[in-house]
């Protein structure tokens, strides 16, 4: 089906879009984390996937094509291409288990950033085979990543892309309120905070001001340096996170070897057609 816009005097072509939108990381609709999921017979233009996103307006949308057995999958930032995302993987995997591919148990995603991903069915969760990124110790934190704080962790940690803000207590994680404007001059860093649980392993939040989120629901990428960190310090394998934005979510963490699985779940929200 195709239907025809008009602009002016003339009349231009345009197609429909799916779109679904998924909130990952929850049972609950309008919790967890909102990610807008658009499948693709082939790749479009790079422009018009970013256009699509700041449409959208949401942290991620997830675009992917099938390829072999399985699918190619982007993920964009109303701002930029991300290099890796979890709720809009969940979200994806969502689509294509509960809506488009029912009778499969998995589902493998190749990425241009992260390597292969593959994401299956456990129970009511659905369990993502992430990379593990261990990270390190930051004894000299930037002066701009303390003031957009507003207040001194007991330790800092770090990965490439993230800084790790570690506090005593989850009391101190949800009383920050961050400087936007610091935070984003930290660019291409992200950041995330992070303490033990009062009824979980540990808590979080995630800002990343600037790829246009200033603060996201539930990160699952961030979970991948997070899990190891608490791993390590609680000497566990398997931990229980929550993430404690406004909107709240809940992630089960196991670390195998170099790979965290990452689990959750996810819950439809709305489906239509955007035109293009």
């Amino acid at each position: 089906m195709a239907f025809y816009a008009r602009s002016g005097p003339e009349y231009h072509r345009v197609k429909p879009l799916s779109v679904f939108h998924v909130d990952a990381f929850t049972a609950e609709r309008f919790r967890g984390n909102p990610a807008a999921v658009c499948p693709l017979t082939e790749w479009l233009d790079d422009d018009l996937l970013q256009a699509v996103a700041a449409e959208n307006n949401l942290s991620e949308t997830a675009f992917f094509v099938p390829i072999g057995d399985g699918y190619e999958l982007r993920w964009f930032t109303p701002r930029c291409e991300a290099k890796l995302c979890g709720h809009a993987t969940l979200a994806s995997t969502f689509v294509v288990l509960r809506i488009l591919e029912t009778a499969q148990d998995s589902v493998h995603f190749q990425t241009r950033f992260s390597g292969a991903l593959t994401v299956c069915r456990d129970g009511d969760l659905l369990a993502m085979d992430f990379p593990l990124r261990a990270p390190w110790s930051c004894p000299e934190p930037p002066a701009m990543l303390i003031e957009g704080l507003g207040k001194t962790p007991a330790a800092v940690v770090q990965i490439e892309d993230i800084y790790l803000a570690v506090y005593a207590r989850e009391e101190e994680v949800r009383g920050i309120h961050p400087d936007f404007r610091l935070l984003e001059k930290l660019h291409p860093a992200g950041v995330a905070i992070t303490a033990p649980g009062e009824d979980a392993d540990f808590v979080s939040r995630y800002f990343a001001p600037s790829y246009g989120v200033p603060e996201d629901p539930v990160t699952g990428s961030t979970h991948c340096s997070l899990a190891p960190y608490w791993g390590k310090r609680l000497g566990k394998t398997s931990l229980h996170a929550r993430q404690i934005s406004e909107r709240g979510g809940e992630l089960w963490c196991e670390i195998k070897g170099e790979r965290v699985i990452l689990k959750g779940n996810a819950v439809l929200t709305l489906r239509g057609e955007l035109l293009i």
